[in-house]
């Protein structure tokens, strides 16, 4: 399921500055400078290349087309940064309706000041993540804002695929007595972030679990077809807010085993120390899957041969009870209600 990340090495090329400047927003010279020096120089295709408004290619079938910005702060953290988070979130928002990502847009919004080293770090990043999802940037936007009206740099990544043949994603589809399955391990991303933040340290580091999601989506649907009924990627608000959008939006309750929950030891003892709940934590790594209850098995043992590093496990099952309603029951039988985050657990990790 997990694809290696590819770690790009590309001398930077000579620019005109060491840092961000307003004019490198301005339109001119060294906006010119800047792009083709850097953006189009490293990202250039055939459809980049031709440095239009936008670009034009023949495109058939049912298609799938969703956009995102990202605001992480810091811009680099353990296992991966915003260039790759950008990347990353775009095509996996795509995976989630069953689509083969195929193009991105990409636009920053650079704050006067960001050191160039920064910027073609991202830039490095970038490259690496689309080369490792077989996507390419074909369109983008480059502006600058004074110092202090930003945070560094922010990037918005539009996606487009092809809808899989056999790919029936549709909460409509989610019924009583489905399983539902995660992935792999939760919190990972969010928890990477805050042992930043905070100075945590740990026996071993805590990694983002950033990663492109594409291919594992893509191998239940060839292998289940439409016994795979929903996707979801458990990104800002965690896994139990995600969870009570399927229960609100399906008009059903969902029922989850907490000791079945994947989540790494140090994860788990990170949240204490920071009075966090990794269901609400922030994932970039892992996905939901909602499927026919007699499939459920099978679609963990075909995502564990997609990685063997794999937890996947069905974590709960979808149920009449309690409608629109989380419900976990704990490892001594009792059972409390599971309610979507309210309000801003952790700031700016997406």
């Amino acid at each position: 399921m997990s694809t290696p990340k590819m770690k790009l090495s590309c001398p930077m090329p000579k620019l005109d500055y060491d840092r961000i400047s307003l004019a490198h927003g301005g339109g001119g010279t060294l906006t010119n400078n800047l792009l083709a020096k850097g953006v189009f120089d490293l990202l250039g295709n055939e459809l980049l290349d031709k440095h239009h408004d936008g670009a034009i290619f023949d495109w058939s079938g049912k298609t799938a087309f969703t956009t995102d910005s990202f605001v992480i702060s810091p811009l680099f953290f353990p296992g991966g940064d915003i260039g790759e988070l950008a990347v990353n979130g775009t095509v996996n928002d795509l995976a989630m309706c069953g689509a083969i990502p195929k193009y991105l847009s990409l636009s920053f919004i650079i704050e006067e000041g960001l050191m160039m080293d920064d910027f073609w770090r991202i830039l490095i990043s970038i490259k690496s993540a689309c080369e490792a999802a077989n996507v390419k940037v074909i369109t983008g936007d480059t502006k600058v804002v004074e110092n202090g009206k930003g945070d560094k740099i922010f990037i918005n990544t539009t996606g487009i695929g092809h809808v899989m043949d056999g790919a029936q994603i549709d909460i409509d589809r989610v019924s009583v007595g489905d399983a539902i399955i995660v992935s792999d391990v939760i919190a990972s991303h969010g928890i990477a972030i805050m042992s930043v933040r905070e100075g945590l340290e740990f026996d071993s580091d805590i990694l983002s679990d950033t990663r492109p999601l594409h291919n594992a989506c893509n191998s239940l649907i060839q292998t289940f077809g439409s016994s795979i009924k929903l996707l979801k990627d458990p990104t800002r608000g965690g896994l139990a807010s995600v969870l009570n959008e399927i229960a609100r939006d399906s008009a059903n309750g969902i029922l989850l085993e907490e000791t079945k929950i994947p989540i790494d030891n140090q994860v788990k003892a990170a949240c204490e120390i920071l009075g966090l709940d990794p269901l609400y934590v922030a994932n970039e790594g892992i996905f939901i899957a909602v499927v026919e209850a007699d499939k459920a098995e099978e679609v963990v043992v075909h995502l564990k041969s997609l990685d063997p590093n794999s937890k996947a496990t069905v974590i709960g099952s979808v149920t009449e009870k309690h409608p629109r309603q989380v419900v976990i029951k704990s490892g001594i039988g009792g059972k409390r209600i599971v309610n979507m985050l309210v309000g801003q657990q952790l700031p700016r990790i997406c």
